[in-house]
């Protein structure tokens, strides 16, 4: 797969995890916490994935054998996704935590 093509699956996958994320958020004000906590679950398991992309990107970086993939727009761009989803999805659990209390 192109280096462009793992970048997209990146933005997706991590935007398929925040929406997972504000879904949850959705059912905390709905009072329904089990329902969010199952998708926070859903979004850490679509973060596994996203982390495995992100894993593969920096390991083809460091391997001095082949050309590292030049830094783009695109790339910074995946990163904040993935960052903003992980980010999301942390502060969205712990409301669950402060409004099932």
């Amino acid at each position: 797969m192109s280096t462009e093509m793992q970048i997209m699956e990146l933005i997706s996958t991590a935007g398929d995890s925040k929406a997972k994320a504000f879904e949850a958020l959705k059912k905390v004000k709905e009072k329904d916490f089990e329902g969010a906590r199952a998708l926070i679950n859903e979004a850490r398991k679509i973060d596994i994935e996203a982390h495995r992309i992100q894993t593969e990107l920096i390991t083809q970086d460091l391997n001095e054998d082949v050309e590292s993939p030049a830094m783009s727009l695109l790339m910074v761009h995946a990163q904040d996704h993935y960052m903003t989803s992980q980010l999301a999805k942390d502060l969205i659990e712990a409301l669950i935590e402060v409004f099932d209390k």
